[in-house]
């Protein structure tokens, strides 16, 4: 973890934040992000007020009604590419990453020194912020994935940045939490540039996990990385 974020102009920058129910924690999130060309929400079916929430923190709300982590990070992405963000950003709604940190991310991009630069949490977490079974599932597909492509990934962090463009090429499809795994498979074929960096992160500050809250929850998400290795793979 770097803690003095270096200074990068992310004016080309597109924050996308896939969102359910998270009215609670959007203000703490938003409320920290730095000075970024574009904030994109993208409301997956909330019930409670994480649209207006969004939007009175001064986001751009775009609505995927579909459930899905997949379906909501391509709706931002289609939103992003609208707009002509030359870099994408996926952070999630919960607080968990320091959005400060995204420039630590998108700097190797802008210096053309990368084109995918992935957050890793593995000697970073602070306790409990990654669960005993999170762990498990990740070195399980990080595993899976260097006997299929060769690469050694550290983590499966969902706090990542990405050339638009590139992650365009990559047709991503996967609807759900198999949606870390297929971008990682597929960028490593599709010979990008990939990078991993220390990022901080915590426990949820507010509201509750819809993966690690629960076991269940928790072995479905894991069910899902799983299924989408070996889709993936083939």
């Amino acid at each position: 973890m770097n803690p003095h974020p270096e200074s990068v102009c992310l004016d080309e920058v597109a924050v996308v934040i896939p969102a359910l129910n998270e009215a609670e924690s959007l203000p703490l999130v938003l409320g920290d992000m730095p000075p970024v060309g574009h904030i994109i929400v993208v409301d997956n079916g909330s019930t409670d007020d994480t649209a207006s929430v969004a939007r009175a923190e001064g986001a751009t709300v775009v609505t995927e009604s579909r459930r899905g982590y997949g379906l909501a990070c391509q709706a931002g992405i289609r939103q992003a590419s609208a707009v002509g963000a030359g870099v994408v950003v996926i952070l999630d709604a919960d607080h968990s990453f320091e959005p400060a940190e995204i420039a630590v991310l998108v700097g190797p991009i802008l210096r053309d020194e990368a084109d995918m630069v992935l957050g890793d949490r593995t000697c970073t977490a602070q306790p409990g912020a990654v669960l005993p079974q999170q762990r498990v599932g990740n070195r399980l597909a990080t595993f899976l994935i260097h006997r299929i492509t060769g690469h050694r990934f550290r983590d499966m962090g969902p706090f990542r940045a990405i050339r638009t463009r590139a992650l365009l090429d990559l047709s991503m499809e996967d609807p759900d939490f198999g949606w870390n795994v297929e971008m990682q498979i597929k960028a490593v074929r599709g010979g990008l540039r990939i990078r991993e960096t220390p990022v901080m992160c915590r426990e949820r500050q507010a509201g509750n996990s819809k993966i690690s809250g629960t076991i269940r929850g928790s072995v479905l998400a894991g069910w899902k990385m799983m299924r989408a290795t070996w889709r993936y793979a083939r």
